[in-house]
């Protein structure tokens, strides 16, 4: 661990300080940007020597702690106990039985997320959003598909979007069996119960950005709720700068036995699922394997959320997701916007995808008892801290570039100044090439252009807004440009 020594100096003379007219003349500016006084993080990278300061967690403010003290594992298991008692929630179950099938989980979930709604003062409303699938892959007959959206609109900034979703479709071990019990308590009631608990609690406060919570439906088929919910977003024009999908969040012990209860892991993709064939061409000159949006996001999550207000460690694992395997989050990613996945960090498998059943005295099955809602409710403060602190944040700096007209060994980065009231201004973060969190933060001030005394060629650069308040947004990391 480096020194946490705000004078730590090079091991050169170097300028360090900035170059540029704009930033000397701000100085002042960014020394009175508010950034609260943090600990370190358990596990970084040595901290380099060179310009700023050593970078730290954003710690919870007392209006973060009081949502995430509100988390009720007794809501959270209740929830799971009504999706797994509607007996299958196949999507190609039936949909207008009262009791059994998916139109009777769709309907229940609707009827939760309007009681939260009347709480929220107008600012949310909630849909059934459907269309009708022509047969497909897993599809065999036209099928109506519906999500349950609730939107919670942003005060200042609305059409900033941030989305969390979890599938309420489950399955049995033949994915086209719409008859046999498929109660889907882990896989996932568990994300369903994740999203309505953070509905409920964040109905009641107001948000500066807008936060969709959603449950969809057919995943287990393919995707094709949160895939029509993306294009539906895309549609409207949103601006998506976050979304997490959490499915199976609903246990940390292993199929063996093994306990981890207090780890969730975050599933965030390097190599854009939505990159084009020229933005290839510039990562390969430039690199950025490692720092793609989701990657970001990732780190946002870690830097806001695994502390003592959660209980939780992230483990950020450098996939899109599992081995062969995929999520709703994957449909956001195809629509070239910031997205990952919670899951446990060990599965269980005799209790996902499998029909109810006893065999060899082992009870298989997806069933209520092999969830621990402890664990879910930690689940759930993680996300409720992410989601938070990205809705009261500033967006992601935009236009962010490396200025690549002259060959220097300084590093000019230049941005677009975002429009969100209360931005204070921005930071400049940086890395050595090999580390996998930023490491050193320098505040820049309320200004667009910056240089500093480090070689573009060395190190990884960043940019992010700060707010007032102190609270930071996910980093925007640059392009080469003009």
């Amino acid at each position: 661990m480096g020194s946490d020594d705000t004078g730590e100096r090079p091991t050169r003379p170097t300028r360090r300080t900035f170059l540029s007219a704009s930033a000397a003349a701000t100085a002042a500016t960014a020394a009175t940007v508010a950034v609260p006084s943090l600990a370190a993080p358990a596990a970084a990278d040595p901290v380099p020597a060179g310009p700023g300061h050593p970078a730290r967690p954003q710690r919870p403010d007392r209006e973060l702690r009081d949502l995430l003290r509100q988390v009720d594992p007794r809501r959270i298991e209740a929830t799971v106990r009504r999706l797994a008692a509607f007996g299958t929630r196949h999507t190609l179950s039936d949909q207008d039985d009262p009791e059994r099938g998916i139109g009777a989980a769709r309907d229940w979930i609707h009827a939760r997320l309007q009681e939260y709604a009347a709480t929220s003062g107008g600012r949310m409303t909630v849909e059934l959003q459907s269309y009708v699938q022509q047969p497909a892959s897993r599809i065999p007959t036209a099928t109506r598909i519906t999500n349950v959206v609730a939107t919670l609109r942003g005060v200042t900034s609305p059409n900033r979007t941030y989305v969390v979703t979890g599938h309420y479709d489950s399955r049995a071990t033949d994915v086209m069996d719409a008859v046999s019990d498929a109660p889907g308590a882990d896989d996932d009631a568990s994300g369903v119960a994740v999203v309505l608990e953070l509905a409920r609690l964040m109905a009641t406060r107001p948000t500066a950005a807008t936060v969709v919570f959603a449950a969809v439906a057919a995943e287990e088929q393919g995707l094709y709720g949160s895939a029509y919910l993306a294009a539906q977003l895309k549609a409207a024009g949103a601006d998506v700068q976050g979304m997490f999908s959490d499915d199976i969040v609903g246990s940390g012990t292993a199929d063996d036995g093994t306990r981890d209860p207090y780890a969730v892991r975050l599933f965030a993709e390097g190599v854009p699922t939505a990159e084009t064939p020229a933005e290839a061409t510039t990562r390969q000159s430039v690199g950025g394997e490692n720092d793609s949006p989701s990657r970001q996001l990732a780190r946002f999550v870690r830097d806001v959320a695994e502390n003592d207000a959660t209980g939780m460690r992230v483990r950020v694992i450098y996939r899109r997701d599992r081995y062969l395997r995929g999520s709703d989050h994957i449909s956001f990613l195809r629509e070239g916007w910031p997205a990952a996945r919670f899951t446990e960090p060990n599965e269980d498998f005799a209790h996902q995808h499998q029909d109810v059943r006893v065999q060899d005295g082992q009870q298989f099955g997806d069933l209520p008892e092999f969830c621990d809602f402890g664990y879910i409710a930690r689940v759930a403060r993680v996300n409720g801290a992410a989601l938070w602190s990205l809705a009261q944040a500033p967006g992601t700096p935009k236009g962010a570039i490396i200025v690549t007209t002259d060959l220097t060994n300084n590093t000019t980065l230049r941005w677009q100044r975002g429009d969100e009231p209360g931005l204070a201004g921005y930071e400049v973060v940086w890395r050595e090439t090999t580390a996998a969190e930023w490491q050193r933060v320098i505040p820049v001030g309320d200004v667009t252009e910056v240089s500093i005394d480090l070689s573009k060629d060395n190190v990884f650069f960043g940019i992010r807004a700060v707010n007032r308040a102190g609270l930071r947004s996910p980093v925007a990391f640059p392009r080469p440009g003009s």
